[in-house]
């Protein structure tokens, strides 16, 4: 059993960030979510209606950026809409993200010419080709040095205010978790339950000595440590088995 009593609730239009130990279940719940993988029992609503998955109103962005190296950048970011058949504007939408991203100049490189920054952003790009509200990102910038790494956080936060997006992250960066994130749920060990949610009330942009977001920052990496050392988890309950919905 991966996931026991797990329930979460995620606000349209928010931030979401988990933050839990390697292996306790976050990236199998978005498999969950997309349809990848079939839950056994439990309910998936959004935007109160049950679906068995999310798989077509969710942009998944996985850990590595999957781009097909045949294409050039600008065609990778172009898949989702010449998949789904609409072609609307996609060439200029995707244009003007390649330009708000620092990719413009580059659309016509393939992927094995460029740095792994430069692939992450295209996969970013491609992932908000996709008219999803909803938007999972796995752990979308932890191969990145803390340069580019911070460029795109910042990129990020404009990008979801911009469009308005639903965003849940999974990262192990406790700091970036505060930084970008309305809200942030602290997952137990393997079976994964919530333990700890913090609603943050920091204006955005946030800088990372913020005495609130040091004082959170603090308590969660004492939490996740102990975890650790512990080897298990705390059965907390968290309420219906409703991995997500809208509000």
């Amino acid at each position: 059993m991966v996931f026991d009593n797990f329930g979460l609730t995620v606000p349209r239009g928010g931030f979401t960030a988990l933050v839990g130990p390697s292996g306790c279940g976050k990236s199998t719940f978005f498999d969950v979510l997309s349809g990848i993988v079939l839950k056994d029992e439990g309910t998936i609503s959004w935007c109160g209606t049950t679906y068995p998955h999310l798989g077509r109103h969710v942009a998944y962005m996985q850990q590595k950026d999957l781009l097909l190296p045949w294409l050039s950048l600008l065609d990778n970011a172009l898949l989702p809409v010449r998949i789904s058949g609409k072609n609307r504007h996609d060439r200029e939408k995707a244009l003007f993200l390649f330009k708000r991203l620092g990719l413009l100049g580059f659309e016509r490189y393939p992927p094995g010419k460029v740095s792994g920054g430069m692939r992450q952003r295209c996969a970013l790009v491609r992932t908000l080709m996709f008219e999803h509200e909803l938007v999972l990102l796995d752990e979308p910038l932890s191969a990145l040095d803390a340069i580019t790494r911070r460029s795109l956080q910042q990129h990020l936060l404009l990008l979801q205010s911009e469009f308005g997006k639903t965003i849940v992250m999974i990262t192990h960066d406790v700091e970036e978790a505060l930084l970008l994130a309305d809200e942030v749920l602290v997952l137990t060990p393997f079976p994964m339950v919530v333990r700890e949610r913090f609603v943050l009330d920091v204006p955005k942009p946030r800088r990372s000595d913020h005495h609130e977001l040091l004082r959170i920052k603090e308590y969660v990496l004492d939490v996740l440590q102990r975890d650790a050392h512990n080897g298990s988890s705390v059965s907390i309950p968290a309420g219906l088995v409703s991995p997500i919905g809208g509000a």
